[in-house]
This record gives C-alpha cells, sequence and structure tokens, in this order.
C-alpha cells in the first residue's frame, strides 16, 4: 500500500460501521483488494473510448491512486468515499484542480483547461459551449491577475462564486456515481453517460446496500 495509508487516515471521517460495510463491498468486487485500472474503466463501462477521454479517465484513475503504484487499493477508495460524501465543497474543488493539473506544477493553464473539456466532449458529445470557448469563458471569469494560469485559490474562489462553472466542473466527472454503481452492483444507466449526475452537481445522496 506504500504511503497510501498515511495519506487517506489523514482525511477519512466515514465511521468505522460505515467502513466495514465499504470493505466488505469492496473486497467482493476486488478480492485482491487491489482495483486496477481497466477495472475501473469496466465499472464504469468506460470501455472503447478515443485518445482523448482515455487520457481523461487515466487521470481520474490516478488522483485516486496516491501512492501511485498503479492500482487503488481500500485506504485509497475509502478516501474517494469520504471525499464524495463527506467532504465540503472546497475539498471536492480541490480535487477537481489537482485532475485538471495534469503537469503537477500546482497550476492550470489554458492548454490543460482546453484538453481536459475536449476529451469531456469527446464523452458526452456536443456541449453548447465549445471547450474552446469555456476555456476563455472560464479564465476570463477567474484568472484574477491575467497571467493565463489558474492557481488553487484562484479556481476554488472562482467556482464557489459562479454556479453554472461549477456545475460544468462537476460534470466533468460525476464522483458519487462511482459510489453509486459499486453499491447497485450493476453497470451504470445505459441512458445516461456514466460521468454525469442526475441533479447536474456531481453530488447526489449514495445510499449504501449491505453485501
Amino acid at each position: 500500500m506504500g504511503n497510501s495509508e498515511s495519506i487517506a487516515s489523514d482525511h477519512i471521517s466515514v465511521p468505522a460501521q460505515e467502513t466495514y460495510m465499504w470493505y466488505r463491498t469492496f473486497m467482493m468486487e476486488y478480492p485482491s483488494g487491489l482495483q486496477t485500472l481497466h477495472e475501473f474503466k469496466t465499472l464504469l463501462g468506460l470501455q472503447g473510448l478515443n485518445q482523448k477521454a482515455n487520457k481523461h479517465i487515466d487521470q481520474v484513475y490516478n488522483t485516486f491512486d496516491m501512492n501511485k503504484d498503479g492500482f487503488i487499493d481500500f485506504l485509497e477508495f475509502i478516501a474517494a468515499v469520504n471525499l464524495i460524501v463527506r467532504e465540503k465543497l472546497e475539498q471536492k474543488l480541490k480535487w477537481y484542480f489537482k485532475l485538471y493539473d495534469t503537469d503537477g506544477n500546482g497550476s492550470i493553464d489554458k492548454n490543460e483547461l482546453l484538453d481536459m473539456f475536449m476529451a469531456v466532449q469527446a464523452l458526452n458529445g456536443q456541449q453548447t459551449l465549445s471547450p474552446e470557448e469555456f476555456t476563455n469563458l472560464v479564465f476570463h471569469k477567474i484568472d484574477i491577475n491575467n497571467d493565463g494560469e489558474l492557481t488553487l485559490e484562484e479556481f476554488i474562489n472562482g467556482m464557489e462564486k459562479d454556479q453554472d462553472l461549477l456545475e460544468i466542473v462537476y460534470k466533468s466527472f460525476d464522483l458519487s456515481n462511482v459510489l453509486r454503481v459499486i453499491c447497485n452492483g450493476k453497470q451504470p444507466d445505459t441512458e445516461t453517460h456514466s460521468y454525469l449526475s442526475s441533479d447536474g452537481a456531481g453530488l447526489g445522496k449514495v445510499k449504501m446496500k449491505s453485501p
């Protein structure tokens, strides 16, 4: 598990009984105690993607794989559970910032945001705004010092103040659906893309079903 234990344990606030239920569910799905990238994509019904879409999902997986060993173990999984069902908006936005900051340099530039939403469009089809229009809109609204890069502070403050941008960000990957699929023990609803939430905000309640 590498150093995932120390990282995950700092954030775990899921009650012990719920943690045990999640553990049983996780181990039933992944008896080895590890989830691979292929299993992650299979779980969410995300096969046959183009290169940009695949890169996006790979980046999502990598944000959960905190010790970068190529797997998601239970401690990393329960840290994700905690992020989705218990953490406040600011913590969720920190996760999305990490997702968009693909080179890990602590800021998001226009190319990173453009690539991200080109991938989202590849997954979801044509949007109201093109990736270029959305990227320009985001930087126009929240790049306070106009340096062409978004810091974590600019990103969080800007998204908290703009509900429309916030909803688009949540739709770039619906965190709650990962748990919803596992809890239901089935593939995502075929009538909607697996990464989109029914409420458009990625914050839907996930009910735990006993294994």
